[in-house]
């Protein structure tokens, strides 16, 4: 019955709160998942069924001309494009794509995240990103990260997760080694003075 009350109480929480899509989730320096160490997460959405996102600042072994060629799509390995590091976006269906970018219209599964990102999961973007028709901008995450009815704002009572409205510069412009620390700076502090028992923004 208390299992119950609880997850009742969480699920109340989730209608009331605000909708954390087009949001970071930084990882706090407590965070003990190797997947998610010092992790920037973008949420791409978020709504009382739960929530899904991409980890942007996990880069793994493989380019994009590398994961095309993987997946029989022609490119051009003289495009700065092809030689592009691909990310883990999360630990869920990591043989699955997903494309972050800049506003470009016409792809066959895309949707509109912010006026300054998009997300496409259709293979037509894949063929166009080492060609003139590619977004201006854009990194590839195999896999996504998840979390069931009321899991991130129990995470977030648990201070795991800073939070904070995403910046496309530091998806997109900024080095990934750097991605965490500059969105922690994003909210004000250094990251020096977050301590492991710190609470979320």
């Amino acid at each position: 019955m208390g299992l119950c009350h609880t997850q009742d109480s969480i699920t109340k929480r989730v209608k009331i709160m605000q909708s954390l899509e087009n949001h970071f989730l930084i990882a706090m320096p407590s965070m003990q998942d190797p997947f998610f160490k010092r992790a920037v997460t973008y949420i791409c959405e978020h709504n009382e069924e739960g929530a899904m996102g991409l980890v942007i600042n996990q880069p793994i072994d493989v380019t994009v001309g590398e994961l095309l060629d993987k997946i029989d799509i022609d490119n051009d390995k003289s495009q700065h494009a092809a030689q592009v590091t691909v990310y883990a976006g999360g630990p869920v269906k990591t043989d699955r794509g997903f494309v972050l970018h800049s506003p470009k219209p016409g792809y066959s599964a895309s949707q509109k995240l912010s006026s300054d990102i998009m997300i496409t999961t259709s293979k037509d973007v894949l063929a166009t990103l080492t060609t003139a028709q590619a977004p201006e901008q854009f990194i590839i995450t195999l896999g996504y990260s998840g979390w069931e009815q009321g899991q991130l704002e129990q995470e977030l009572l648990d201070n795991s997760w800073l939070i904070i409205k995403a910046d496309p510069k530091i998806i997109f412009d900024t080095p990934v080694e750097k991605r965490w620390e500059m969105a922690v700076s994003m909210l004000g502090f250094d990251i020096g003075q977050l301590s492991p028992e710190a609470g979320h923004a």
